[in-house]
């Protein structure tokens, strides 16, 4: 069944993505929200009184991996069952067409009345588009910070031919744990950073492709972008290993990133060129660096472009201990070049300063040079 729900769905997303590059999607433009967002210390604890006063009942699914179903998974089950819902689990370890179809089938055979997403972005990407695709709701309780999809509504599901960002839903409530999340690696809360830091570039980009393509531009969504980017890098001193206040300013960031992006009814306040030059990167050399850290080494690429501070960007990520080099990425030099080459062809329909300058191999290396990166 999987099999032959594998080709609908590619074609159902493609669908979906031409339809809102093109502009053709609904003509209102429709903005969802979290109704409650909880974020601290033991805060997984009160599960039970979030969906209480959703009004949820019955019984629930909860998609996590492994790992995170043994650090937060088993105990989100328990504290349901506490309240008498009914809970099963499903693992997943990746967020593939494949993996949606099989979140869809469980979603089908056990009609829960609400989705757990309950790890890391590929984790709540699944549960946030299976649950989408079967119309019910679903809750996010991540258990790292790696990027800003925990809040977002939209999903990244690999399996088609390029990277895009799926329009699903954003979670109905999310339920942060400062406690769950300072056991996952540090790493991850760099790439965190990385994501929101990036944020600068991605709006500049947002603004050009206004300016010169008239295409839509949201001033508040843009603003919460650009708050959360500077959120970051003045607290910059408070994120390190053991400082649960930093946590919660990284938290708060990125769940404001999530929000902007349901206010816009697109990625574009906080998916810019840097994002491309990471997408472009993928698939130059692979494995390398997490999301999070290529978006920063490319907005500090994409500053250079936009003529904005792009030292500010690379001191704030120097200080969280983020890559800034094509060595501190494990990436060759060459492939820094080629991916920011290659980074204005991953997304032609995106308009941003990679496609105004259209910047040639010479130039790119000039660029990556000049900003230190190589």
């Amino acid at each position: 069944m999987i099999q032959k729900g594998f080709k609908r769905l590619y074609l159902e997303l493609l669908t979906t993505i031409v339809r809102s590059e093109l502009g053709l999607s609904s003509p209102y433009h429709y903005m969802q929200l979290p109704r409650e967002v909880i974020v601290g210390k033991g805060t997984l604890a009160r599960v039970k009184e979030v969906v209480q006063r959703l009004g949820l009942s019955g019984s629930a699914l909860i998609v996590a991996g492994s790992k995170s179903c043994e650090i937060a998974g088993k105990q989100v089950r328990d504290l349901l069952a506490q309240t008498g819902m009914i809970v099963d689990t499903l693992l997943v370890e990746t967020a593939t067409i494949k993996d949606v179809l099989t979140v869809e089938e469980r979603i089908q055979a056990w009609k829960p009345r609400v989705l757990i997403g309950v790890g890391g972005g590929t984790k709540i990407d699944a549960a946030k588009l299976s649950s989408f695709r079967q119309g019910i709701p679903f809750i996010s309780v991540p258990t790292t910070l790696s990027h800003d999809g925990i809040a977002s509504p939209l999903a990244s599901v690999k399996g088609a031919d390029k990277p895009y960002s799926i329009m699903a839903q954003a979670p109905l409530a999310i339920i942060a744990d400062t406690d769950v999340i300072a056991q996952a690696p540090w790493r991850s809360v760099i790439s965190g950073c990385g994501d929101v830091i990036a944020k600068f570039t991605a709006v500049k980009d947002w603004r050009l492709a206004h300016a010169e393509r008239g295409e839509y531009y949201g001033e508040y969504a843009a603003s919460l972008a650009l708050m959360s980017a500077r959120l970051v890098i003045k607290n910059a001193e408070l994120i390190k290993p053991g400082n649960d206040e930093g946590l919660r300013v990284l938290l708060e960031a990125l769940i404001s990133c999530g929000v902007a992006m349901s206010i816009a009814g697109s990625s574009r306040p906080c998916s810019g060129s840097e994002h491309l030059f990471s997408h472009a990167l993928d698939t130059v050399n692979c494995p390398h660096g997490m999301h999070g850290e290529q978006c920063g080494v490319g907005s500090v690429l994409a500053a250079y472009l936009h003529k904005s501070n792009w030292r500010r960007i690379k001191d704030t990520l120097k200080q969280i201990g983020a890559p800034t080099t094509a060595k501190e990425l494990g990436v060759k030099n060459e492939d820094i070049v080629k991916a920011l080459e290659l980074a204005a062809t991953v997304r032609p329909e995106r308009y941003t300063i990679l496609h105004k300058l259209n910047l040639n191999r010479d130039a790119c290396e000039k660029v990556a040079r000049a900003t230190e990166i190589i």
